[in-house]
């Protein structure tokens, strides 16, 4: 039996940040961002609902029709202003240290760690051509494993591949790209070091497929 999956909406937002905020407790990178579990487990919340909102407001959150994982889809337009830098209000340019500045302010002022994964992960990320960014995936605990991961992700792929668009996201773990390069993706080549003895992403890219390529070939 197939995974049922429907967008989520603003009334989904609590789910959202609780399946994120329980999904990500244990990850390398929030743990990095978070050190000291219950210093985490008191503050690691409030990142989640930022990222939330954000993805609320201008992309699509994917969720199982059970609540038990969802998926949040942020789409890149060709490009990319924060990437490429683009002017504020004062006329100089914004490179996204200013929307790594708010996020900490509003997260946890005092943890500059905040801004810093939000400034790396922007330098880090491709720009120039139009794609889906696969920014978060949370699984319930004690549904990983059940492939609720890998549906989702499909399902929001079928739509790269009928929109013709390229997808990409970093993996927070080496076992995590394994399931991603199953699912098309491949390494960009460079990896993403968290300083002072942090974890290493691994950015990945996947190229659009066509209809043809994307059917099983019978026997």
């Amino acid at each position: 039996m197939g995974v049922g999956i429907r967008a989520a909406g603003p009334g989904d937002r609590e789910l959202v940040v609780r399946l994120l905020d329980e999904a990500f407790q244990d990850d390398p990178v929030s743990g990095w961002v978070f050190p000291g579990e219950e210093y985490r487990r008191a503050t690691h919340h409030r990142l989640m609902a930022a990222f939330t909102d954000i993805v609320l407001a201008d992309g699509r959150i994917d969720v199982t029709v059970d609540g038990a994982a969802c998926a949040l889809w942020l789409p890149v337009p060709a490009g990319d202003q924060e990437q490429e830098g683009d002017e504020g209000d004062d006329g100089k340019e914004d490179d996204g240290t200013d929307e790594a500045v708010r996020l900490r302010e509003a997260v946890d002022p005092a943890n500059e760690r905040v801004e810093e994964i939000a400034r790396l992960m922007a330098e880090a990320h491709p720009a120039g051509r139009a794609h889906e960014y696969l920014w978060m995936i949370g699984v319930t605990p004690d549904r990983q494993g059940d492939g609720l991961g890998s549906a989702l992700i499909e399902h929001a792929l079928r739509r790269c591949d009928r929109a013709g668009l390229p997808a990409y996201l970093e993996a927070s773990s080496a076992r995590s790209t394994k399931l991603y390069e199953r699912l098309g993706f491949a390494f960009t080549g460079a990896t993403l070091d968290l300083p002072d003895g942090g974890p290493r992403m691994w950015p990945m890219w996947r190229e659009p497929r066509s209809r043809e390529a994307a059917q099983p070939r019978s026997a």
